[in-house]
């Protein structure tokens, strides 16, 4: 046990010592940085976002009238077709207000008649009046109340007539009331959701927002809706490419096209750490995961299922351009002039170019488009210059103008890295 212990001391320094030397060695050539020659490309902008599938057509379905379920005629993940019974709410109550609304119907059809029976003999009686009066048979006054009895009469039968309407109204909304229980499929499509189950009560939408029972959504056609940063929804536009990942099908990359972009924004957050975001909708075209239709399923996706989009915006042909990780905007490196020109939030991009003798010098650059590793370098930048891309740590914060370096380049760096690894793995055993 002491043995081993002793080892292992003696193996630590060893490799302290090597560090040691390594670090002496180099420190004369000064700090070890990786560097590239900016390449001529073609970049393609990437908006990336994260969202959820879900079907382009979903329909959520509530019913109109409350009441108990009697009949459930589906499952969750049974096919459908348009017009066909999903479920039924208990009748009993409708159809005895269907009943009282015809019984009431009959009632007011009864007084019409009664009352254009009674208007009859007004009438006749009042035409009677009109030739007396007409031949000084009788007086004014027994005329006038002839006439007034004449016009009373006449509205009366006008109110049971509004009254025959009022009735066929109601009859023909609780014959419709009736009608709702039954709950028909307005599509085509799969049960995706079911929230109810027989014997349950549900609240028809007359009253508030009503129960959501189940929803129907056509699975061959599916979408992602994701969240865009307003920094970014200025330049996506619809019928846009896209590139969908999926989180269930790991590997694989399906085409998609932006077909909706919201015009009001989504807000995250609290007041004080608040992320406004836009809601798009990006389509999955049907020809990229054909393959992965079979007769049993329609679609290789499920609502929910986690996706990542990655929307391509603008295209732009050999442009010179460099890795995104060699851009700094770090203030220290500019000079006091330049400062004092730049306002309270203002960024000045810039790169570490390394010249003939080993130093650096930090350049202004101008930027363009970029995509998840190149960025397009529109100003300041020639393909002959050599620019510094790592470490991370020294273009972050200790590279300044001047700073002495040893340029390497991505393939010498990996190198010396593995030359120390097996070092120290040999001094260990």
């Amino acid at each position: 046990m002491k043995k081993s212990i002793l080892w292992i001391i003696i193996s630590a320094v060893v490799l302290i010592v090597i560090l040691i030397i390594v670090g002496r060695s180099r420190s004369g050539k000064g700090t070890s940085v990786t560097v590239v020659n900016p390449i001529v490309k073609n970049i393609t902008e990437i908006i990336p976002a994260n969202g959820k599938i879900q079907p382009v057509t979903e329909v959520k379905i509530s019913p109109d009238v409350s009441g108990e379920i009697i009949v459930l005629n589906v499952a969750e993940g049974d096919r459908v077709r348009a017009g066909q019974v999903l479920l039924q709410i208990k009748q009993d109550q409708y159809i005895s207000a269907r009943d009282r609304m015809k019984a009431a119907l009959n009632q007011a059809r009864a007084q019409l008649a009664q009352q254009e029976a009674q208007f009859t003999q007004v009438e006749l009686s009042y035409n009677r009046n009109m030739s007396l009066y007409q031949q000084g048979a009788i007086s004014q006054a027994e005329f006038e109340a002839s006439s007034s009895e004449y016009s009373i009469s006449r509205e009366q039968l006008n109110a049971a007539r509004f009254h025959v309407e009022s009735s066929e109204a109601a009859l023909a909304e609780a014959e419709e009331s009736l009608a709702k229980t039954t709950i028909f499929s307005p599509m085509n499509g799969i049960v995706s959701k079911l929230d109810v189950e027989r014997g349950e009560r549900v609240v028809g939408t007359s009253q508030m927002a009503g129960t959501e029972m189940l929803r129907i959504a056509n699975f061959e056609e599916m979408e992602v809706l994701v969240d865009v940063n307003e920094n970014d929804i200025v330049r996506i536009k619809q019928l846009d490419t896209a590139i969908v990942e999926v989180d269930a099908y790991p590997g694989r990359k399906f085409t998609g096209i932006v077909t909706q972009i919201a015009n009001s924004a989504k807000n995250i957050g609290s007041s004080l750490e608040q992320v406004t975001n836009f809601e798009v909708r990006v389509f999955i075209l049907t020809q990229s995961y054909s393959d992965l239709v079979t007769s049993d399923f329609s679609t290789p996706f499920r609502p929910g299922m986690s996706a990542s989009v990655s929307i391509q915006t603008e295209t732009r042909h050999n442009v010179i351009a460099i890795p995104i990780q060699c851009i700094t905007t770090r203030t220290e490196t500019l000079s006091e002039e330049i400062k004092q020109q730049l306002g309270p939030n203002e960024l000045v991009e810039q790169v570490f170019v390394v010249r003939q003798d080993n130093t650096v010098e930090a350049i202004r650059v101008k930027s363009g488009l970029q995509d998840h590793i190149h960025i397009e370098i529109t100003e300041g930048l020639t393909q002959d210059d050599r620019v510094v891309t790592g470490p991370y740590s020294a273009i972050s914060r200790t590279l300044l103008n001047g700073t002495k370096v040893e340029p390497k380049t991505e393939e010498e760096a990996k190198k010396d890295t593995k030359d120390v690894q097996i070092r120290a793995t040999i001094s260990v055993d």
